[in-house]
């Protein structure tokens, strides 16, 4: 049966489909989970969950969500649930969920260290050639009370000359000094050749998914991929789990 893929979520009206505020369905029904394995065969389906809306199924398909109605005969691809009173996007804290990582799984001993020793931790994933790295660095700049763990990932089919600036900033004898130059002075540092970790944190950056710069995680492991203001970004890290 051929898959049709609706990819406006917002077509997802509350007159359409009376929106709850959590998953309204304590556990999937063995039938309805059969039903839909059944009519979603074409897909990989690594988990099938009510969704916030009555009559939609949640379908977890490695990294990603599709949306279903009762039969698998509509599914809903790139599409984003919206709560309209609280104005939340259930989607992406769905997918914050899925993609949690073990935080314990970071090698702290590879990353660049700053900020507030006793803070907040978190961690970053950046380029130094990537400009919303750069502007994220403006606003881990402005940050009080966060401890910070940067992993140096050039992306060099982007960025060609990007490996070359990690291991510049790697090598110095202040490490963010050195990335603080380049990415918010534009400085140009002269090369470094020294042993860098920047392989090993290219392998594990590929193992988690990191495919864009920059990641930020926080320290109960949720990702984000992407920029947020220092405000944002503070409230999102001290935000419980």
């Amino acid at each position: 049966m051929p898959l049709f893929f609706i990819i406006a979520a917002m077509l997802l009206s509350a007159t359409l489909f009376p929106v709850s505020h959590a998953f309204a369905e304590p556990a999937l029904a063995a039938d309805t989970e059969q039903r839909l394995r059944q009519a979603l065969s074409d897909i990989r389906i690594d988990a099938i969950r009510p969704s916030p809306i009555d009559g939609l199924y949640e379908i977890q398909s490695g990294n990603n969500l599709y949306y279903t109605d009762r039969d698998g005969r509509h599914l809903i691809a790139g599409g984003h649930i919206f709560d309209t009173s609280t104005k939340e996007d259930l989607t992406a804290a769905r997918m914050e969920e899925i993609n949690r990582i073990d935080w314990s799984v970071l090698p702290l001993d590879k990353a660049i260290v700053s900020g507030d020793p006793n803070g907040v931790e978190m961690a970053v994933f950046t380029d130094p050639d990537c400009p919303y790295c750069r502007k994220l660095e403006k606003e881990l700049d402005r940050l009080q009370g966060i401890k910070v763990y940067t992993f140096l990932y050039p992306l060099t089919g982007l960025h060609p000359k990007a490996r070359h600036k990690a291991e510049s900033i790697w090598c110095a004898k202040d490490q963010h000094k050195a990335l603080q130059q380049i990415m918010l002075e534009n400085k140009k540092l002269p090369r470094a050749f020294c042993k860098t970790p920047i392989d090993d944190i290219q392998r594990l950056g590929r193992q988690l998914h990191i495919n864009g710069t920059p990641t930020i995680i926080a320290r109960d492991g949720r990702m984000f991929a992407g920029l947020k203001q220092a405000e944002q970004l503070k409230a999102w890290l001290e935000k419980s789990p």
